[in-house]
């Protein structure tokens, strides 16, 4: 059983945890009509910021909300569907493709990603490439799902997004292994440049 998030809103957050401290923030805005997101970064969910940086390389937007002191996940974590940082909300909506990098506990499934979103063309994109790199992979269900409209994936331009929940021992593997980090971060490339177009 996950412990209740402490904040329900950045608002409450804002007022006890400080920047620079506590947590950082990076928005990074291209041309690209695509955001990559890590929105329970750094110590949070560790290794999402690293997934997302590669994934976003020098193309994408990128938008990081990182824990930076080793904490409780449930400190700094403010569920999905609850997430109204302003400069979030304003950069993903400024963008039609968002995908959006979670972690997840293995829960007796080390491998599996778990790909989600209301955006299932895209959601189907991503699992159809990382299948095809020898990734394990299967729809979102459950908490996994990312189906609530006010998620911060499903909040651009077009109201949908994509979410990946990645096990701890995968995140591990792929920030120890240079060559799989490039073959994931390809795969799931591939298939926004489909998105994109």
């Amino acid at each position: 059983m996950m412990a209740q998030d402490r904040y329900s809103s950045f608002g409450e957050l804002y007022e006890v945890e400080k920047d620079g401290i506590d947590y950082r923030k990076q928005a990074v805005k291209r041309t690209s009509d695509c955001l990559i997101m890590a929105p329970h970064g750094g110590r949070i969910e560790p290794g999402t910021s690293e997934l997302a940086k590669a994934v976003a390389s020098e193309d994408h937007s990128l938008y990081l909300f990182e824990g930076i002191r080793k904490r409780p996940h449930s400190d700094l974590h403010v569920t999905s569907h609850k997430y109204d940082d302003y400069e979030a909300i304003e950069i993903v909506g400024e963008h039609s493709v968002v995908v959006a990098f979670h972690g997840r506990g293995d829960r007796n499934d080390p491998a599996t990603i778990y790909v989600g979103g209301l955006d299932t063309t895209g959601r189907d994109a991503i699992i159809k490439e990382l299948s095809s790199k020898g990734f394990e992979t299967a729809v979102g269900f459950g908490e996994l799902a990312g189906k609530h409209k006010n998620n911060i994936c499903n909040r651009g331009s077009r109201s949908i997004g994509v979410q990946l929940e990645i096990p701890k021992t995968l995140r591990e593997e792929l920030l120890s292994k240079p060559d799989l980090l490039d073959k994931f971060s390809c795969a799931v490339r591939k298939a926004i440049s489909g998105a994109e177009e």
